[in-house]
């Protein structure tokens, strides 16, 4: 018994030693050295909140659609590289449709099989065709800038969130904006006006509103519509500048259509300094397409998002991609209004997660998706301004106006609302 205990401890000191010495060089183990200057990125671990983008980069609309895409994916990409969403990361899934109907069901019942609680239906048709579907799935249906202007109600469309100007509000700025820009030149009376729009239920769709602002100040307004595909306008805009004689020219087109309409005009002799754009005809790349940006000198468009390369969340990106070894995307530069409208949505949809899980908590669904929406208020990364409610959904119709001038876009007028009365008495009739 003696030895056996002696053989023990002989056994067990050993190891006793082995383990102390063990746990001393574990306790003594420096922290792994810090690459000096190099950012400690937080990461996203809890689970992924899943959104869906549909976007059109083959159909009418392709010029808007691939840079619109890239801006969304760089934010929602470094919104995870610092954390995500309090933890959560966003999970982006994309579906392209090519600005068709059929595709554009398609790519919604796809992206809601695979969970999304949140969707950017891209398209006033896409937008029309899915919206009861939005309310019966209970998935939040985004459509910045287009889609249906009524969906501003939020009581009568609950799913559905226009989240910036609508066509409706878009026709109120326009027409404030003509009529300030008259009264500054001390013209007398008031001016004709020409509307020359896309010939789809998106270019249809501002002209009761038109119609009431012009009976109310006043002024004469004449329509023009332009038949798909939208290359040929020559006819109406002969009659614009020869036989109406137009003081001022309010556009709404899309795709390869803006650019046209500024060789057009230019061409007919009408001063672009006479010619406002609505948001989709308002992008570098309308004003590339038509020639320049000397030959679109003067032209003014409509944004809902500020626009330049010089804010500081686009720094961010640019920092992101060095750190990577790249250099920034082109659309970043090249395509710029089209890629700050992604960026900005993309932050948009953040600060709703964020308010879903300030309110309702884990996980995140459409239903506190939607709650969280309505919750977002003031300013988005210096890109935006919303007022969002349960009541209005297009989160109070803020623009901004551009001009063309010296080779860049110039503000021209900053945020601001027009005929907001009368735009209201249509979203709530």
């Amino acid at each position: 018994m003696k030895a056996f205990k002696l053989w023990w401890a002989a056994l067990a000191l050993p190891l006793l030693m082995a383990l102390a010495v063990a746990c001393e060089a574990e306790e003594e183990t420096p922290p792994a050295p810090r690459t000096p200057g190099a950012a400690q990125t937080p990461v996203a671990r809890k689970e992924p909140v899943k959104v869906g983008f549909m976007y059109d980069a083959t159909g009418a609309t392709q010029i808007i659609g691939p840079p619109y895409k890239v801006g969304f994916e760089d934010a929602i990409k470094l919104i995870n590289q610092k954390g995500g969403v309090e933890g959560h990361p966003i999970e982006a899934i994309f579906c392209e449709h090519g600005y068709e109907v059929p595709k554009g069901v398609e790519c919604y019942e796809r992206l809601k099989a695979q969970g999304v609680v949140i969707i950017n239906t891209y398209g006033t048709p896409i937008t029309e065709a899915v919206v009861e579907r939005c309310v019966a799935d209970k998935i939040v249906c985004n459509h910045p800038g287009y889609g249906i202007a009524a969906a501003a109600n939020g009581e009568k469309f609950p799913y559905n969130f226009p989240t910036a100007a609508s066509y409706w509000s878009q026709a109120g700025a326009a027409m404030q904006f003509i009529l300030e820009q008259w009264q500054k030149a001390g013209n007398p009376g008031k001016p004709k006006v020409a509307y020359l729009y896309y010939d789809n239920p998106a270019g249809r769709e501002p002209i009761d509103v038109l119609r009431a602002i012009a009976q109310r100040e006043g002024l004469e307004l004449r329509e023009y519509a332009v038949p798909a595909p939208g290359v040929e306008m020559s006819a109406q805009v002969t009659d614009i500048v020869q036989r109406f004689k137009a003081d001022w020219v309010i556009t709404h087109l899309f795709g390869r259509s803006p650019s046209v309409s500024i060789k057009a005009l230019r061409d007919a002799g009408f001063p672009l300094d006479r010619v406002v754009s609505f948001v989709w005809g308002s992008a570098d790349a309308d004003v590339i397409a038509a020639g320049g940006w000397s030959v679109a000198e003067g032209y003014y468009g409509i944004q809902f998002t500020a626009i330049g390369t010089d804010h500081p969340v686009l720094d961010e990106i640019r920092q992101m991609y060095r750190a990577e070894g790249k250099s920034p995307p082109k659309e970043m530069e090249e395509a710029n209004v089209y890629y700050i409208r992604g960026v900005a949505q993309a932050f948009m949809w953040a600060e709703a997660i964020r308010q879903a899980l300030r309110l309702a908590g884990e996980p995140v669904t459409g239903e506190k998706m939607k709650m969280g929406l309505e919750n977002v208020k003031g300013d988005i990364k210096g890109l935006m301004r919303l007022e969002m409610s349960a009541r209005d959904h297009e989160g109070g119709g803020y623009v901004q106006i551009w001009q063309v001038k010296g080779g860049k876009w110039v503000l021209a007028k900053d945020w601001f609302r027009g005929y907001r009365d009368i735009v209201e008495s249509f979203v709530y009739q």
